[in-house]
């Protein structure tokens, strides 16, 4: 691969303009396939064959109206009065314009919902009123015809004693025959009157349960529109819910604010922001601070942005036949701008060194090319392939997000080690300062200089270094013990936005649970009757009443024949808490209900729920695949067991803490001030998985460039401890540039407009900072030190069959000798 890489840089150098045309030329051609062939992104993220999932397809084709995904319009008054009948007017238009929005399967007006729900309790208040009116008549009747029954007897009585009973017989059973026709009319009304009896008390029962189930507030000033989609909440288009955005913006009503929840008002983050742009900027300052020419400091910033656009173009071009949530460009946009800008400095670092050691221009590239431009191909294909492992994990849009991502990385590396070469043939000498160019001439004719012994950290520093570094990770990832994961609702939006009033307002006037209702469908046995249909509601919803969390349920549909059922349960904590998640697994668990009726949840807090225990349940898979990948390739380049232990153990240690510091600031709200947290809650669900691949691929980026340089120390005669100071100095310089651009381009997007996006900006970039300052520049080689030659341990007949891979082009290096090339000084052996 270096040889190949080798002629790959010459031919490149050779060839540089027609090198650059290319590759500006593609990045021509994917903008052009965006603008033909791109679709939109989605923000809604589902997963199939889920509990949620499985509840929506069986309602869609037995109860289709109850099937499809939901949103809320909220209208508030900016007075805080009640609203006027114009108002009330101008919403109900707007009602009527919804419906007839492309996608939109019914939009309730609340005002309307309302008059129903009070004529609803009036007509049962009458009923019940007439009920106990006529029991009252009933008991009334009874009571005169006991007092008929009572005289009859008496008469009866009064004549067997005066020996008349013969001659009244006739008189007093035609009186007897009369009051029992009017006891058996009597019973019978009451039998009828008492049949309605169940029905009203069951009304009443659903009644009272649905009582927190309120369209319009009960101050009067709030108002909730509701609106039904056609497609389940998973699938709704982008197109749709825009449509139905420009029918209330178009139109607004006089004194009346209207808000949207993330349903229906959850856009597409943009791609870059002001963030952004300040995390680039810090990365240009580095680089001019490193290379100490603007010229040098350009080329991995023009290297990166043409390898982002390609990937970020070419990724958005494929929308439109795949279904591709809204943060997988992003994502590939941060890998391919922090890879991008470190591929190309590990490169145009190493030419810089050989041009100042008087090495001849086009030769110094192939040879950059060929070594550090191994060590990147070998880099990137450490991330390329943690990043494609997400497809094990059987989660569609995690598979894409992994996929974008490895092909963003991809291109970096072919970027690198293709127009990198080109870029620095065009710009020749001027990669060096003045001053550089001029001392370069000088130290290539000066003899030498002989280098200073290196001296082994003291056994006492390594012991304190590696126990402190430990501590400090352990102590830091203590929060993630506590991790609870979700998606993003109005609450963790910014404060300014619509969702996040909307969420704020229905939380005030409503209670939270109206923002995350569940779907509770049940299955019944038989098809039910009209009575026993009600009988049979009142039953169920009685049971998921009296469940801890329940605000509120109420029946919503039923299938044609009457066998499935559908039922609104509004929890009493908004969709993300841990009482709504708690009250979705304990009615799963409730099936059936007495033995009879199987009952499912869905809607989109079930859905999001769902997703976050899939993920859960892949991370620990993913992990492991990871894990196992990590100390394969590790002992195929270091060529040792130990090595690629610790290296695989500081990699779990930065990415455990790397979450409990989004945990303790996310979640908990520490320092919510500083990163713009204005509402604490659940961790992004997918958020552990990706951070998996990324800082796992990364991380092994700078053991790479660290523990390379050891082994090449240690290879060419230097004692083990010595190898060690050796190996840190040689790469310290490279990865702190390195580490400090990566977490400048991440940190950019900490500060993304994005509820979805800055958690997953931060989580990368404090585990870099992590894992290149205190696990690979600290604790790595504190331990390596401890363990002293046996760090190099690799039973013999393992390295008899493993392949030499010569990550940093040693062989490469013998076979292409600098024309001034004098051997090293002798290896210091002391210590």
């Amino acid at each position: 691969m270096a040889e190949f890489l080798y002629r790959l840089g010459q031919a490149a150098a050779r060839h540089a303009r027609s090198v650059l045309a290319l590759w500006i030329g593609v990045l021509a051609i994917c903008g052009i396939s965006f603008a033909l062939f791109g679709g939109t992104l989605s923000t809604a993220i589902s997963i199939p064959n889920t509990p949620t999932t499985q509840v929506t397809d069986r309602l869609q084709q037995e109860l289709p109206e109850a099937s499809g995904g939901s949103g809320s319009v909220v209208f508030q008054t900016e007075d805080g009065a009640e609203f006027t009948p114009e108002q009330r007017d101008a919403i109900a238009a707007l009602v009527e314009d919804a419906k007839g929005v492309d996608g939109v399967e019914n939009a309730v007006d609340p005002f309307a919902t309302e008059a129903q729900r009070e004529e609803q309790a009036r007509q049962l208040s009458e009923g019940q009123a007439q009920l106990d009116a006529g029991r009252t008549q009933i008991e009334a009747a009874r009571a005169e015809l006991d007092a008929g029954q009572a005289q009859l007897d008496a008469a009866r009585a009064q004549a067997e004693a005066a020996g008349m009973l013969a001659m009244a017989q006739p008189q007093l059973d035609a009186q007897q025959a009369q009051l029992d026709a009017g006891r058996a009319e009597l019973e019978a009304q009451a039998a009828a009157a008492e049949e309605k009896a169940p029905q009203l008390e069951q009304g009443a029962a659903l009644l009272d349960m649905a009582s927190n189930i309120r369209m319009v507030s009960e101050d009067g000033s709030t108002a909730i529109l509701t609106v039904v989609f056609e497609d389940p909440q998973m699938e709704v288009t982008q197109e749709t819910k825009d449509a139905l955005v420009a029918v209330f913006e178009d139109a607004p009503v006089d004194g009346v604010t209207t808000d949207f929840s993330t349903d229906i008002a959850q856009g597409i983050p943009s791609i870059v922001g002001i963030g952004e742009v300040v995390g680039l900027v810090v990365a240009a300052i580095v680089l001019v601070v490193m290379l100490g020419t603007f010229v040098g400091a350009g080329l991995p910033l023009i290297s990166a942005l043409i390898g982002v656009g390609i990937g970020a173009l070419g990724a958005l071009a494929f929308s439109g036949v795949v279904e591709m949530i809204s943060v997988t460009p992003v994502l590939g946009l941060m890998l391919g701008l922090a890879v991008g800008i470190d591929y190309t400095l590990f490169i145009v670092n190493r030419h810089r060194r050989q041009l100042k050691q008087g090495y001849d221009l086009e030769e110094s590239i192939a040879l950059a090319n060929g070594t550090s431009g191994n060590a990147v191909v070998f880099a990137g294909a450490t991330v390329l392939i943690a990043l494609l492992a997400l497809n094990i994990t059987g989660i569609p849009f995690l598979g894409l997000m992994g996929t974008v991502g490895a092909a963003c990385i991809a291109i970096a590396v072919m970027i690198a080690v293709t127009l990198t070469p080109a870029m620095l043939k065009l710009v020749g000498m001027r990669i060096l300062s003045k001053k550089e160019r001029a001392s370069s001439t000088a130290a290539a004719e000066a003899p030498r200089p002989a280098t200073a012994p290196v001296k082994p950290m003291s056994t006492v520093t390594a012991v304190l270094t590696a126990l402190v570094s430990i501590a400090a990770l352990l102590f830091i990832a203590v929060p993630s013990l506590d991790l609870r994961t979700g998606l993003p609702d109005g609450s963790s939006e910014a404060h300014d936005s619509t969702q996040y009033r909307a969420y704020s307002t229905l939380s005030e006037k409503f209670g939270e649970g109206q923002n995350g209702t569940l779907l509770v469908v049940a299955e019944l046995p038989s098809e039910p009757t009209e009575a026993e249909a009600t009988e049979i509601q009142a039953e169920i919803a009685g049971i998921l009443f009296e469940q801890d969390g329940v605000s509120a349920v109420a029946p919503i549909g039923s299938s044609e024949d009457g066998s499935t059922v559908a039922f609104q349960v509004v929890p009493e904590e908004g969709p993300t808490s841990e009482s709504t998640e708690n009250l979705v697994h304990t009615l799963r668990d409730m099936s059936p209900l007495n033995d009879e009726y199987e009952i499912g949840v869905a809607g989109t807090a079930s859905g999001n729920i769902d997703i976050s225990d899939k993920l859960s349940d892949a991370l620990p898979i993913y992990l492991g695949v990871v894990v196992g990948l990590s100390l394969l390739i590790l002992i195929l380049v270091f060529r040792s067991i130990y090595v690629p232990v610790i290296a695989t153990l500081g990699f779990v240690l930065s990415y455990f803490a790397a979450l409990g510091g989004v945990v303790a600031i996310y979640q908990w709200g520490w320092l919510a001030g500083v990163f713009n947290v204005e509402t604490p809650g659940p961790i992004l669900n997918f958020l552990p998985t990706i951070l998996v691949g990324i800082l796992f691929g990364l991380a092994m980026d700078y053991m790479l460039f660290i523990g390379s340089g050891m082994r090449e120390a240690y290879a060419h005669g230097a004692p083990s401890r010595v190898a060690v100071v050796q190996g840190v100095r040689a790469g310290r310089a490279v990865v702190t540039a390195a580490a400090i651009i990566m977490v400048s381009v991440f940190g950019g997007f900490v500060f993304s407009h994005s509820a979805m996006i800055r958690p997953i900006g931060f989580a990368l970039a404090f585990g870099v900072l992590l894992d290149a300052f205190v696990v690979r520049m600290l604790l790595i080689p504190a331990l390596m030190h401890l363990a002293g030659d046996k760090a190099w341990w690799l039973p013999k007949w393992l390295d008899k069959i493993l392949p030499d891979v010569d990550v940093e082009g040693a062989s490469l290096e013998r076979r292409h000798p600098h024309m001034d090339h004098r051997e090293p000084e002798p290896a210091n052996h002391g210590g």
